[in-house]
């Protein structure tokens, strides 16, 4: 199976730089897996589609301003982009320019409020550095960083709140799970209205949803690995749809990727917190999910081959090049679609 097979030709004019200042009024395509039919719709149309008794599970991690701009004390710029935290004090960071971020060398940022020093140097130039500050890290990062926003995206975004679901509750996210972003809090109580169940998990979105399949044949591709909880309740939640034969939709393919990983063969999930590299691609059977809210992603991106996983590879691709041809707004402030 080739990186090439998942390609196709996206103009850079449909790339969504800003969201809608309506959630909900976002473009939905609806694709049928079984035949490749397909309808288009708004978002808010969902309610048509999902039915009593099924189970809804939302990602809720939350993203934190990660992106940091400092300077040596010689005074040479540096930008981190926080990726895992290890401890309380101590990350694994991404640096740029990296050779400015040696081994015992400090980064001041917003003249002295926190201050940084390299530990070690990883994998792919990133770093492990420890933090001094005062008070709550939380708060400190709340004050001096900035949104992450995907390299695709040029504007700046002017209400932080646009690149968080409505639920977002547990911080920890380099990127938003952005199927999640369509989601309005009254339509939410609408799903429920009719009967839907809706269950929650968190996986914290690393930065490795946006690097790009630099392999030629797919299974030689290295997954990046993100860490996930799942707590008794919402397990409960889940199982119990399973069994009473719901149709299990997650929204997004972070919330698809953490059921896939925590699922056993009869897609019954367990309270259970750890990391996930799980690589969803064609020929994977899905043990959990049966139905997916999600974007439209980057060609030859691990997320599109999962999408192809579901729906089949022509399908899916047919269902994009028909979302080109009808000008959709693609990834993460674009258009839905929802696979059943």
């Amino acid at each position: 199976m080739k990186t090439a097979d998942f390609y196709f030709d996206l103009p850079e004019a449909q790339i969504a730089q800003v969201p809608l200042e309506d959630r909900t009024s976002s473009r939905l395509m609806v694709l049928d897996k079984e035949t490749g039919e397909t309808k288009h719709q708004h978002f808010y149309d969902i309610l048509e589609y999902l039915k009593e008794g099924d189970c809804l599970v939302l990602n809720n991690t939350r993203v934190i301003p990660a992106r940091l701009f400092g300077a040596r004390p010689s005074g040479g710029k540096v930008e981190f982009l926080l990726l895992t935290r290890k401890d309380e004090k101590r990350w694994e960071v991404l640096v740029k320019p990296g050779k400015k971020a040696r081994v015992g060398d400090e980064i001041i940022f917003g003249d002295g409020i926190l201050k940084a020093k390299v530990e070690e140097v990883i994998e792919d130039g990133n770093r492990i550095v420890s933090f001094e500050y005062n008070g709550i890290f939380e708060e400190v990062l709340d004050q001096l960083g900035e949104m992450p926003l995907p390299p695709y995206i040029h504007e700046k975004l002017e209400d932080r709140e646009r690149y968080q679901t409505v639920y977002s509750k547990h911080e920890g996210s380099a990127a938003a799970p952005t199927a999640g972003l369509h989601f309005t809090t009254e339509l939410l109580e609408k799903i429920k209205e009719k009967g839907v169940k809706v269950a929650y998990v968190t996986l914290h979105v690393g930065l490795g949803t946006f690097r790009p399949v630099k392999v030629e044949d797919v299974l030689e591709h290295d997954m990046h690995s993100e860490f996930y909880q799942i707590d008794e309740e919402n397990a409960a939640i889940i199982n119990e749809v399973k069994k009473a034969g719901g149709r299990i939709i997650p929204v997004g393919t972070t919330s698809t990727r953490t059921l896939e990983s925590n699922a056993d063969e009869n897609g019954m999930v367990c309270a259970r917190s750890g990391w996930t590299k799980i690589f969803i691609y064609p020929g994977y059977e899905f043990k959990c999910i049966d139905a997916l809210i999600t974007n439209f992603h980057l060609p030859e991106s691990t997320l599109i081959m999962l999408v192809s996983a579901l729906a089949g590879k022509e399908h899916t691709l047919a269902a994009y090049n028909e979302a080109v041809k009808e000008g959709y707004r693609f990834f993460s402030f674009g258009d839905a679609m929802f696979i059943q």
